[in-house]
């Protein structure tokens, strides 16, 4: 299964997930306990993972396992910060409409970008750092408020508390997803091991934070388990599938491919966004919107394409060119 097909796949999922959760609100709210959403998102990738770890063991080649301690610890961290992360998600679209969420999402690239630099030692050209700066730029011109029927009092266009969610929630998933790289590359353990001992972790840490949450209320509406499922509906159903496999899909990518290619598929799920949310929304782009949009597709021609497409150079320094971006980029081309 080559990357760029569960990229498209991943791109698919995540520009309808900001799009399914709006949908699953009522009145401006959750009509349901969004806790429980990565709860269950979590138990679904659990119980996926254990299937296909059990048809492997099937297989006459049976998976690597490591069960040493000292590895297994590690693997708590990343569910912790996840957890984190995943609440600030429902947070963030209070405050800010689908495609703001979708396109501030896109500053995971520069936070990731950076700790790939710090902590797995990743080489970027600079034609690549040039191309991280220009989404940066793209993500920014896009929250501009434009001056025409609307008051110009507010540089942008949704309160200053979505926007902070919105830096929290990048950061959080770019270490995040450096982490768990790190994690899933460190041996040759099967994929499908590594994912039950993350979602193991993640479903004991979100379990605890509704307890935590029954705990802080005196237990006033009982315990959680009796309240699990007040207020789900359909679209809320599909949030968690649509959680719980974008999940799946990204600890493939990390595995075989990076976590560049990651955060530029979900970066890329706007446009996708952007046109649904025109038609069940009725959300009118701006144009700032759609400019932010090109200057993004630009950043993603920039950082992907070899050198030799982007200037022109004599016939031997393209060679050379091209020999150096072999070296800084990642093979992605393993098949799962």
């Amino acid at each position: 299964m080559q990357w760029y097909f569960i990229a498209t796949l991943l791109t698919t999922l995540t520009s309808s997930q900001g799009i399914l959760t709006t949908l699953s609100q009522s009145d401006g709210g959750y009509s349901y306990d969004y806790a429980t959403v990565p709860f269950l998102a979590e138990l679904f990738k659990l119980l996926v993972s254990i299937c296909l770890l059990w048809k492997e063991w099937q297989s006459p080649i049976p998976p690597r396992m490591t069960t040493d301690w000292k590895v297994v610890r590690l693997f708590p961290i990343p569910s912790i910060i996840y957890l984190i992360h995943n609440n600030v998600q429902f947070a963030t679209l209070t405050y800010v409409d689908t495609s703001t969420y979708q396109i501030m999402g896109n500053l995971k690239i520069v936070t990731t970008a950076i700790l790939f630099r710090l902590f797995l030692k990743r080489k970027l050209s600079n034609l690549q750092w040039m191309a991280i700066i220009l989404l940066a730029i793209g993500t920014t011109t896009s929250q501009v408020k434009g001056c025409g029927d609307a008051s110009c009092n507010s540089f942008f266009s949704a309160p200053i508390q979505g926007y902070m969610f919105g830096i929290v929630s990048a950061c959080l998933s770019a270490l995040a997803g450096v982490y768990t790289e790190f994690l899933l590359k460190k041996n040759n353990d099967s994929l499908y091991w590594q994912n039950v001992q993350l979602y193991t972790f993640g479903a004991i840490f979100n379990m605890s934070r509704l307890i935590l949450d029954d705990f802080r209320v005196g237990f006033e509406r009982g315990p959680s388990w009796q309240h699990l499922f007040n207020g789900y509906t359909a679209s809320t159903w599909f949030v968690v599938l649509n959680l719980g496999s974008s999940g799946l899909l990204v600890s493939w990518l990390l595995k075989y491919a990076d976590n560049i290619v990651k955060v530029y598929s979900t970066s890329m799920a706007m446009l996708l966004t952007m046109v649904l949310s025109v038609f069940l929304f009725n959300f009118k782009p701006t144009v700032q919107l759609f400019l932010g949009i090109v200057i993004c597709m630009m950043s993603l021609h920039m950082y992907f394409a070899p050198a030799h497409m982007l200037v022109d150079l004599p016939v031997t320094s393209r060679e050379i060119v091209e020999s150096i971006h072999d070296e800084v980029s990642v093979d992605r081309k393993v098949e799962a």
